[in-house]
Parts: C-alpha cells; structure tokens; sequence
C-alpha cells in the first residue's frame, strides 16, 4: 500500500522510470543515468571513485565534519590556502605570528615545524628537542677591511683609519663585540741629566653590544702622541670611538704623555693609561690611568720617575698592568712600560696597548726601560725615544740625555678599532 500524506510518500519499494531506478529498500540509489537536485541531498554515504565528478563551482560545494584525505595533487588555481593566520599561495607561506610563551605552550610539537617569534623577531625551527633561531637573511656590512675567513663562523671588521661601519640584513638586531684601543701617549725626554718618562698605552675597551640595530655606526681611530722636542712637553693620544644614535657610545681615552723635566715639574700625564714621570729632584709622579673611569678600567697608572740627576724616567701604564718607577743614581735605570692585554677578536690573540718604556741619561749605570707587550716602544738610554708600533695603541719610549745632543721622545703609537659579528 502506498501512503501519502503532508509529511511526505511512504510505502513505495521501487520506482521505475524508463529502465532506471529507485531502491528504497536497499538503501541506495542503483542504475541512474544521472540525478538532479536543485536543493541539498544527503545520505549516509556515497560510493565510487567521484572520477566523473563534475560542475562543482566553488569549494563551498564540498564539506565534511572529518579529516579528508587526497591521493593525488590537489591544484588550487586562482586562490589559496587558509588555517587560521597560517595562508599558503601561489608566491608565499605566511606563518602568522606567535611569542615565546605561546610557542612554548606547544603540546607534541612536530620536528620542522616553523614560526616567525615576534619575541627574538626570527623565524625558529623545532629540531626535535628545542626551538632553533636565526632563519633569516644573513647580517650584511660594509666598512673598514672585512675578513670572513679568520675567525670561523665570524665577520670581522677592522679599522685603522676613521671611517663607517653599516650594517643592514639579518634580524631585527644585531650582537656586536669590539675592541676599541685609542692611540697611546708621546715620551717625555729629558736634555740635562736624566730620562724622560715613557708614554701610556691607549685605553683599552672590549665587549658586546647586545641588541644593536642595522644602521650606520662612526668609527673613530685615535692618533699617537708626538714625542716630546728638546724644549716643549709631549703630546697625549687621541681617542677611539664607536657611536650610533641608538647606543652608548664606546670611547677609549688616548694614553697620557710621558712626563718631561721642563713641563709641569716633569709629572706624567693622565689618560686611558697614565704616563710615566720623569727623573727630577724630587720624583716626578706618573700619571693617572682609566681617566675617565670606565668598568672595567680601560688602563693603568704610570710610574714615578727617579728622584734626582743621572736617573731614570718611569715606565708608561699598559691596559693590563702598571708602568714601573726610574731608579735613582745608584742604578740610574729607567722604569719598564705596563703590559697590555691580548684579545682575540679577530680568531687570533694579539696583545694591545702596552706602555712605553722609561729613558735614562747615556751616563747612567743602568738600563733603559723596557715597553710593555702590546707595542710599547723601549726606552734609550742617552738618545731620541722610540716610538710606539702602529695601531697597537702602543706608549712612546722616554729618550735619555747625553751631551751634545738635541733629541726627542718617541712618538705613541695609532689605535684601532675592530668589530665582530656572528655569520649567521
């Protein structure tokens, strides 16, 4: 019997229509040519392999509460892919963004999974067991002479004349280490009886800048300190600098000049490290080094110079040690220069900033002064000083009298200013 009724047609167990057919009582839809339904049909279930599936006109057509799986290519034309802030098309992947704590809140993270950290400002891998940084373009820079190949896995810039340091690329910031050394302190000479004072090493700064931003960085190169003349008094080193408009600037203070008998009662001048005083009647102090201060200090003291005729000059202070005292009459020795300090920076240590050397009169039954590791320049004994060696930052040796002649005190020797940074 067939019912029908408002809430709809029951009781029929086939229909036929030009041989196809409906199968109510197998549940399914059998011999068909073809269906249209200008509404929505639904069933438990559809069979077949869909490969004559056609006129679906847009991906609104298709849905489904389950996973689905494809085992062919699947060609989005015209359009993308959206999960959430996660977009895929046909010239980018954009990952969307997420913190540390959100990253970290992750349950069974899957190995190479990627996302951009708005935190670190880089896009971070999960290798398994951690969160690995650094997946963006490599810092780019220019200025001073770049070496890529000295220190593995490190950039190095290094200058030994004022110029530019301009970084741009890689993340939002950048970790800079340095070394800047300012240019050591002329000698003081002495022309009646006694040695000069040794000049003191440039200040001596090393560190990181943590979190330095892309951009244009000045770079200055302290100059050495002429020497003292016969009459006169000798000249202090220039400073050594870096600055940025986002950073406080680090600046070395050149090193103090080596005291002369006929300047200031012949005491050593302050600096990055103080200068050594000449031999006087009474003793010539030696400067003050780490003037001005910094943490750590940037150098040291120099030494007191002897306390009378035939004596000699004290030793200029090195960034890691004191310049020693002149002796008086009795050994007439001049006072040795203070050591510096090595640094590695550039994949190779290399010693910096030492003081130079005490002079005493040719007469004198002692030495001259040794300068300290790091280019500080050895004192004479009755002659001109020696100067301090280039871009060490190295003090001037202190010259010595001898009679007759007219000679000067050594010259300080230039700064330098090296950077580093991380290849990647």
């Amino acid at each position: 019997m067939t019912l029908i009724s408002s809430e709809g047609i029951s009781g029929i167990t086939s229909f036929t229509s030009s041989g196809d057919s409906l199968d109510f009582s197998s549940k399914s839809l059998t011999g068909l040519s073809g269906v249209n339904v200008s509404g929505v049909m639904s069933a438990t279930s559809f069979s077949g392999d869909g490969s004559s599936l056609v006129g679906v006109g847009s991906t609104d057509n298709i849905r489904t509460n389950t996973n689905a799986t494809f085992l062919q290519n699947m060609n989005i034309v015209g359009g993308g892919i959206t999960v959430g802030n996660t977009t895929i098309n046909s010239h980018s992947v954009g990952f969307g963004t997420t913190t540390t704590t959100g990253r970290d809140a992750g349950i069974n993270t899957t190995t190479g999974t990627l996302i951009y950290n708005v935190d670190t400002t880089q896009i971070e891998v999960f290798d398994g067991t951690q969160w690995v940084g650094g997946l963006t373009s490599p810092v780019s820079a220019t200025g001073g002479t770049k070496d890529t190949t000295s220190r593995s896995g490190y950039i190095v810039h290094t200058f030994t004349s004022p110029g530019s340091f301009v970084a741009s690329g890689g993340p939002g910031s950048i970790d800079l280490e340095y070394l800047v050394v300012a240019g050591g302190g002329g000698a003081g000479d002495r022309p009646d009886q006694v040695g000069g004072g040794g000049g003191g090493a440039g200040g001596m700064r090393t560190g990181t800048i943590s979190g330095a931003a892309p951009g244009t960085y000045t770079i200055q190169v302290g100059g050495g300190g002429a020497g003292c003349p016969p009459s006169g008094s000798a000249d202090a080193g220039t400073p050594s600098f870096i600055t940025n408009p986002g950073i406080t600037s680090i600046t070395s203070a050149g090193g103090g000049r080596g005291g002369n008998y006929h300047a200031t009662s012949g005491a050593g001048g302050a600096g990055g490290s103080g200068g050594g005083g000449s031999a006087n009647r009474p003793a010539a102090t030696g400067g003050s080094g780490n003037t001005p201060p910094t943490s750590p200090p940037q150098g040291n003291n120099g030494g007191s110079g002897g306390g009378d005729a035939i004596s000699g000059g004290g030793g200029g202070g090195g960034a890691s040690t004191s310049g020693t005292a002149g002796s008086s009459p009795s050994t007439g020795s001049g006072g040795n220069g203070g050591a510096g300090s090595p640094s590695s920076i550039t994949g190779t240590a290399v010693t910096y900033a030492g003081g130079g050397g005490g002079g005493t009169d040719t007469r004198a039954p002692g030495t001259a002064g040794t300068g300290g590791s790091g280019g500080g320049a050895n004192g004479t004994k009755g002659g001109a000083g020696n100067n301090g060696t280039a871009n060490t930052g190295g003090g001037g040796g202190g010259g010595g009298f001898n009679p007759g002649q007219s000679t000067n005190g050594g010259n300080g020797g230039s700064g330098i200013v090296i950077i580093a940074y991380p290849t990647s």
